[in-house]
């Protein structure tokens, strides 16, 4: 599967992170979108997105001009076979309870912890991002908390990671659902290989947008790790499927973006509980008012 890149610069953060999130809503749709401080002492920041289909040099030609940045300079990257690139740089991860890794390192899991096999795969979620990280703790800390969800559901779930991470706290069935086949069929594959069939039920969507999530609402957690947009877009659906007092854990998210995901919800009727930091990512855990 081929793999495009386009990268610009611009001088302003701001405008930065205004193009960056401008760009997530383009056709094709981009598969991530970063904004980095190049670290030469220029005060210059880089934009970069990256895609599975030719992008739109047209689009991204306007929306560059229009923010101030240069050109975007659009790549092919050569065919790799990056699950073996990653598997060799992956280590197990440590997230509250759980602890995240591959068959490679099966030799490596700990008698006390709740053990996720994730395979190197073309899904997001392998649990050594921050943002995947977040959401595994915050959704330990929330059974530590006393909480029991009866009715969970991840939106964008990639690899499962976060609903298996649901089922292996709760004895309940955990709905997952994402807008990417690959996406869905890596889930698949990832629950057989945790022994949790039947316990999880993928499905492929955008949202909420199918008959087995509208079936199974109210949900008391929903666990959505995807990105700035999606998730502002999604806060009215998410109040609609969320039952009162039930909570929402988000990420996906830079530190500077957390603010305005957070106002957008709370707009919507829920509640910050709690706003975890790892790097430059943010996890929010919100509940639903009354």
């Amino acid at each position: 599967m081929p793999t495009f890149t386009a990268l610009t610069t611009l001088s302003n953060k701001q405008n930065a992170d205004a193009l960056a999130e401008a760009v997530e809503n383009i056709h094709p749709e981009p598969t991530g979108v970063g904004v980095f401080e190049i670290e030469d002492g220029s005060g210059m920041y880089e934009v970069g997105v990256y895609f599975i289909e030719q992008p739109d040099d047209i689009a991204l030609s306007l929306l560059a001009a229009a923010h101030g940045a240069k050109p975007f300079a659009i790549s092919e990257l050569p065919e790799t076979d990056w699950v073996a690139e990653v598997r060799r740089e992956l280590a197990p991860v440590h997230a509250g309870r759980f602890f995240v890794y591959g068959s490679h390192d099966a030799d490596k899991v700990p008698d006390d912890v709740m053990p996720l096999l994730i395979e190197a795969a073309m899904a997001f979620g392998t649990g050594h991002h921050g943002t995947t990280q977040g959401c595994l703790t915050a959704l330990d800390t929330l059974a530590l908390n006393g909480f029991h969800a009866k009715n969970a559901v991840d939106i964008g779930c990639g690899t499962a990671v976060l609903a298996m991470g649901a089922a292996c706290l709760w004895p309940e069935n955990v709905m997952a659902s994402d807008i990417d086949e690959v996406a869905t069929e890596t889930a698949l594959a990832n629950v057989k290989s945790n022994g949790l069939e039947g316990r999880i039920d993928v499905v492929t969507c955008a949202g909420f947008d199918h008959p087995k999530l509208h079936s199974k609402a109210p949900y008391d957690l929903i666990l959505a790790n995807i990105l700035k947009g999606p998730l502002v877009a999604l806060a009215p659906d998410m109040q609609t499927h969320c039952a009162p007092s039930g909570y929402v854990i988000l990420s996906g998210l830079l530190n500077e973006q957390a603010n305005d995901v957070k106002a957008a919800y709370i707009e919507n009727g829920f509640a910050l509980v709690d706003h975890l930091k790892i790097g430059e990512w943010s996890t929010l855990t919100l509940q639903r008012n009354t």
